[in-house]
């Protein structure tokens, strides 16, 4: 049997080694979103239960930020207590890190 000159074989792997980068790429991002998303909930819940500990005058209160890896400041104004937190996101590919702020009564003072 001849082979033709211009013959197929090889033209899949071909097609799929050019779109196998793009594919990973799409999942990385989508990874780094979900994880981003996710953190971005788990630091608002802590900020906004710190903000709330710390309306009460627990001592403690922003031990919960700190276990989401981030860093928090805290400002008492017009008997409120505000939390403001940043952390990075922990998975995926480098992303903005993610902010969150929470306020409270300040009845602990």
């Amino acid at each position: 049997m001849t082979r033709r000159l211009l013959d197929d074989r090889g033209a899949v792997t071909a097609e799929f080694a050019v779109a196998l980068p793009a594919v990973i790429i799409v999942l990385a991002l989508g990874v780094g979103v979900l994880g981003s998303a996710a953190a971005t909930v788990r630091l608002q819940h802590a900020a906004t239960e710190a903000a709330r500990l710390l309306g009460r005058g627990e001592t403690d209160a922003l031990a919960g930020i700190a276990e989401t890896g981030g860093t928090a400041s805290v400002e008492r104004h017009d008997g409120l207590v505000c939390v403001a937190a940043v952390a990075p996101v922990p998975v995926g590919p480098p992303l903005p890190a993610i902010t969150a702020r929470a306020c409270a009564l300040d009845g602990g003072r």
